[in-house]
């Protein structure tokens, strides 16, 4: 035996010594321990592997354990790790060395910083550093969806890119069965790989339902027949926005216990004015249109788990779109509890769309990969990131309130209301619009005290607290006068203040066009019973 096949056996003895994952299965809409039958919630980030050089992003700038430290200690217990068809069905592709596929691009700086960073892959193949990235992940008790992103290793996505939809240029179904298929046997003995998703974002001028149904049925029963223990996650039509046809037809599969369904949402196509002039409106119907094409599977009569796989923003602050729809989507998937993965984890590429060391603003890391791009922005992912309702918990089920635009929840501290980690939310009791707002377990309740003033929790019950916008997240009562206060956070101290509602007139119906920014004042009452 070779010094290289040494090294590939020891490092596949390592993954069953360093990883504990059980299999996860489907109960119901949710994933669960398929042992203990308890409640798993994935938190992920996409961290991509489909591009060019079939390499995974960011080793030519850190050591592989310093950047899946970065993900854990930023609260993701889950990777959503890309890989391209052709790596697994054509030699060419998967044969070759990771030194050689950056030769083949003359991506001289990338080798030089994996020679520094991590040397020991430049002699594997593309296929064994995949493999290598999944083994360190498990060691390190990050749990792993594999996700099926091109056939043809390059970024995504464009409509008439050849790799959108059955029957393109590079996306011939037999191969991408057997590309499902290969990927399946190999991580068979990968506890960490909980599940893999078909393909991502179907697209482009030849989808349709018919053969939506035909391959995406024979891929997911290609899965499981190859590895049972997997989770199969299902995407939808129109760049996986759209699986509202599965109210009139079923999805038919010869397995039980292991379906997922995946959506994207993201703003793309909505301008910076449109959500300026109309946030709450804008929330409104993004967020309706969510629970018509992908969220209504999670209260259908035969429900099932939603992973809304991509999301993200631009982290540079720099849209106006950006930063209210993620307000907004981080409400609504609060509500849902549903499982997620950020897009993304890289701060760069190694070569994209032919640029060397493109910077990458929807990354978590900055472009050296040293620290957070955002902080502040991964801090208001922390609600999310845990499990607040859990069907096998025997305690009732209580509210937190929750605000988007700062990821904090109200907490009552020696009777004053503030902000604080969600983790330390005061309970409330389920709300019924036009009633007080009640403290758990207690007499007391939420009051108003004037315009400008803190709101105040006490025996008094008489303030009765409506929804008054068609975001749902606007919270107002009336004061002694009979005008409506909105609860609101202020920008300069981050009090919780009662205010004149913003975006909403004297009839509390929306304005058509409103010049300010209601986002300080939208709140979410989350369910949770953990």
């Amino acid at each position: 035996m070779n010094h290289h096949a040494i090294l590939m056996a020891l490092f596949l003895l390592q993954v069953v010594a360093f990883s504990n994952s059980a299999p996860l299965s489907t109960n119901s809409r949710w994933l669960v321990d398929s042992v203990t039958g308890k409640r798993v919630k994935l938190a992920c980030v996409n961290w991509p592997s489909h591009l060019e050089p079939m390499i995974a992003e960011g080793l030519d700038k850190k050591p592989i354990n310093d950047i899946i430290q970065k993900i854990s200690e930023n609260g993701f217990n889950c990777v959503r790790f890309t890989w391209p068809t052709y790596m697994f069905t054509r030699p060419e592709y998967g044969n070759l060395r990771v030194s050689e596929s950056l030769d083949k691009y003359n991506l001289s700086a990338a080798k030089a910083g994996i020679a520094k960073n991590n040397p020991q892959i430049l002699s594997l193949t593309v296929v064994e550093l995949h493999k290598t990235v999944v083994g360190e992940l498990g060691k390190n008790k990050v749990m792993v969806v594999l996700d099926n992103h091109v056939s043809l290793p390059t970024w995504c996505c464009a409509g008439n890119d050849g790799n959108g939809f059955f029957g393109d240029a590079y996306f011939d179904p037999k191969e991408w069965l057997q590309g499902l298929a290969a990927v399946a046997t190999a991580y068979k003995g990968f506890p960490q790989v909980v599940g893999m998703s078909l393909r991502n974002e179907l697209r482009g001028g030849r989808q349709n339902e018919p053969d939506w149904y035909k391959y995406m049925q024979e891929g997911s029963n290609t899965i499981h027949a190859q590895n049972p223990d997997l989770l199969v996650i299902v995407s939808g039509l129109y760049t996986d926005t759209n699986l509202g046809y599965l109210r009139s037809k079923a999805f038919e599969i010869n397995f039980t216990n292991k379906l997922v369904f995946e959506a994207h949402w993201y703003t793309f196509g909505i301008p910076d004015k449109a959500w300026s002039d109309q946030t709450n409106n804008l929330c409104a119907t993004v967020t309706k249109r969510a629970r018509d094409n992908y969220l209504f599977l999670t209260s259908a009569k035969n429900s099932f788990p939603v992973f809304i796989s991509e999301f993200g923003i631009d982290e540079r602050g720099l849209s106006v779109a950006d930063s209210r729809y993620i307000t907004c989507f981080l409400a609504a998937v609060a509500e849902f509890d549903v499982d997620w993965a950020l897009w993304s984890l890289q701060g760069s590429y190694i070569l994209r769309q032919g640029k060397l060391n493109l910077d990458e603003s929807y990354g978590i890391l900055d472009i050296n990969w040293d620290r957070l791009r955002n902080p502040a922005f991964v801090s208001r992912l922390q609600i999310v990131q845990q499990i607040n309702q859990d069907f096998t918990s025997k305690k009732p089920t209580y509210y937190k309130m929750f605000h988007p635009l700062s990821g904090q929840c109200v907490q009552i501290v020696k009777n004053e209301i503030v902000l604080a980690n969600c983790n330390n939310a005061s309970r409330w009791d389920q709300h019924q619009d036009d009633s007080p707002i009640k403290l758990e377990g207690t007499a007391e309740c939420l009051s108003v005290d004037g315009d400008g003033a803190a709101p105040h929790v006490s025996e008094d019950c008489s303030s009765k607290w409506k929804i008054v916008s068609s975001s749902g997240l606007h919270l107002a009562a009336q004061d002694g006068k009979g005008e409506y206060l909105c609860l609101e956070v202020n920008a300069s101290d981050s009090r919780i203040v009662t205010k004149k509602c913003l975006c909403v007139g004297n009839d509390l119906s929306n304005l058509r066009t409103c010049a300010d920014n209601p986002q300080s004042q939208w709140f979410k009452l989350v369910p949770a019973n953990v």
